[in-house]
C-alpha cells in the first residue's frame, strides 16, 4: 500500500505528524480519526529514487512476533475494550503504538478483515503462527457471549502463566547443562594439554608407567589423533538427532524421554500438567465445551507425549466416560488431583478445581526448582572427585617413580 505523510491535531489541539500506509487518503483519514487525530493535511509520499528492498529480504529481516508481543497485545486490547473503545479504533491505536513492525502488519491485516465484514477470530485464523488454536477458541467464545474484553484478559493471564512456567523449566535444566559442559571442557583440557605434557617427561626418563597412566596416555593420544573425527561424529549425531526429532515419531520419543530425566524430568512433567490444568480451567470458564477444550489444550502443551494422553482423555469423554475415569486411565495425575477432579465433576466447578490443580503443580515446581541445586551438588561433587582421583593416580604416581629414578642417578 502507498505511504502518506500527514499533519493533524490531537485531542488537546497539539500538532502531530507522521506517515501511514493506506489504500487512499480517505483510508488514512479514517485511521487518524480512529486514534483521535483530526487530519489537517494528507499527502502521498513519493518513492521515486528510493531503493526498495526485495520482498524476500524484507520477510527475512522482519522481526519475529514473540509470545510476549502477543501477551502485551492481549492486555492492551482488554484495557481498551473495557474502557469502551470501539474495536477498530483500538486496533488502529495499537498498530501505531507497537514497535514491532511484523505485529503492526498483522494488526493492519486484522483491521482490513474486520472492515470487510469478517469476525475477529476468523481474521486471526489467517495468522496461525501468531495466534494458537487455543487463543482462537477463547476469542471466538468471547465474540459469541459479548465478553470479548474478558477473553483477552483471560488469554493474557494464561500466557503470562505459560511464560512463567517455560522460564522455570529453562531454569531447571540450565544448571545440569552447565555442569555437563564444564565437565566436558575439563576432560578436553586434561586430554589435550595436561596429559601430553606429562607423557613427554615420562618418555624422556623411561619411567615404568602404571596401567592407569597408560590408559590415560592412550586416551589422550586418541583425542589428539582423531579429534577431527570425533568432532565430525558429534556434529553428525546432533544433526541426525534434529532430523529425527523433526519427525512425528522422533518428537514423541524425545518428549517422552524428557519426562523421564533423573532430576529435571519430574519438574518438566509437573510444569506441563500445570499448563494443562490452567488451560482447561480457562477454556471451561470461557464456555468452551469440554471435548473441544481438551482438543485445543492438547495442541498447546508443547509435548507430543502429553498431547497423546490428553487426546486419549478426550476420546474417552466422547464415548460417554467421565472425566475422572479418563484421568485415571491416563496415569499422569496424582491421587490428590484425581480427587479434586472427581469433586469438580460432581459439583460442576471443574474450572475452579482445575485452577487449583494448576496452583498445586506450580507450587511443586517452585519447590523442586529451589531444591534442584541441592540435589545436583552431590552428583557434581562425586563426578569431580572421581576425575581428580583418576588424575592423581594416573599422573602423580609416575612422578613419584620418576623421583626415585632421579635419586638413584
Amino acid at each position: 500500500m502507498p505511504n502518506y505523510a500527514y499533519r493533524g491535531r490531537d485531542a488537546r489541539g497539539g500538532l502531530v505528524s507522521g506517515r501511514l500506509e493506506g489504500v487512499d487518503s480517505g483510508a488514512v483519514a479514517d485511521q487518524l480519526l480512529a486514534i483521535g487525530v483530526t487530519p489537517v493535511d494528507i499527502e502521498p509520499v513519493g518513492e521515486t529514487g528510493a531503493i526498495k528492498a526485495p520482498e524476500w529480504w524484507r520477510r527475512l529481516s522482519a522481526p519475529t512476533i514473540s509470545d510476549v508481543d502477543v501477551m502485551l497485545f492481549s492486555r492492551q486490547m482488554y484495557a481498551l475494550l473495557k474502557a469502551g473503545v470501539p474495536i477498530m479504533r483500538a486496533l488502529a491505536g495499537l498498530q501505531q503504538s507497537t514497535r514491532n513492525t511484523s505485529l503492526a502488519e498483522v494488526i493492519a491485516d486484522l483491521r482490513t478483515s474486520l472492515d470487510s465484514g469478517r469476525e475477529l477470530s476468523a481474521a486471526m485464523r489467517s495468522h496461525p503462527k501468531v495466534f494458537s488454536p487455543f487463543y482462537l477458541s477463547v476469542i471466538r467464545i468471547g465474540e459469541a457471549t459479548g465478553e470479548l474484553d474478558q477473553s483477552f484478559n483471560r488469554m493474557f493471564g494464561y500466557m503470562e502463566f505459560d511464560k512463567e512456567i517455560r522460564d522455570r523449566i529453562k531454569a531447571a535444566v540450565r544448571y545440569p547443562i552447565i555442569v555437563v559442559v564444564v565437565i566436558a571442557v575439563a576432560v578436553a583440557v586434561v586430554n589435550f594439554f595436561v596429559i601430553p605434557a606429562f607423557a613427554k617427561i615420562f618418555a624422556a626418563q623411561k619411567v615404568p608407567l602404571p596401567l592407569l597412566t597408560q590408559v590415560l596416555i592412550g586416551t589422550s593420544n586418541f583425542f589428539l589423533a582423531y579429534w577431527w573425527a570425533m568432532l565430525g561424529a558429534l556434529a553428525a549425531a546432533i544433526f541426525g538427532a534434529q532430523i529425527y526429532i523433526a519427525t512425528e515419531q522422533g518428537r514423541y520419543q524425545w518428549d517422552r524421554w524428557k519426562l523421564r530425566l533423573p532430576l529435571a524430568g519430574p519438574i518438566i512433567l509437573k510444569a506441563t500438567l500445570a499448563r494443562f490444568a490452567r488451560g482447561m480451567s480457562l477454556a471451561v470458564r470461557a464456555g468452551v465445551p469440554i471435548v473441544q477444550a481438551m482438543s485445543v489444550v492438547a495442541e498447546v502443551v508443547s509435548n507430543s507425549y502429553m498431547s497423546l494422553r490428553i487426546n486419549q482423555m478426550r476420546d474417552g469423554v466422547e464415548r460417554g466416560e467421565s472425566v475422572l475415569r479418563t484421568a485415571v486411565a491416563s496415569g499422569i495425575f496424582t491421587p490428590v488431583v484425581l480427587e479434586m477432579v472427581s469433586v469438580g465433576e460432581e459439583t460442576g466447578d471443574l474450572d475452579d478445581l482445575m485452577d487449583e490443580v494448576g496452583d498445586m503443580y506450580e507450587r511443586e515446581v517452585d519447590y523442586e526448582i529451589r531444591n534442584l541445586a541441592a540435589n545436583i551438588e552431590p552428583i557434581l561433587t562425586v563426578a569431580l572427585g572421581v576425575m581428580v582421583l583418576i588424575l592423581a593416580l594416573g599422573v602423580f604416581l609416575p612422578i613419584w617413580g620418576l623421583g626415585n629414578v632421579l635419586l638413584k642417578k
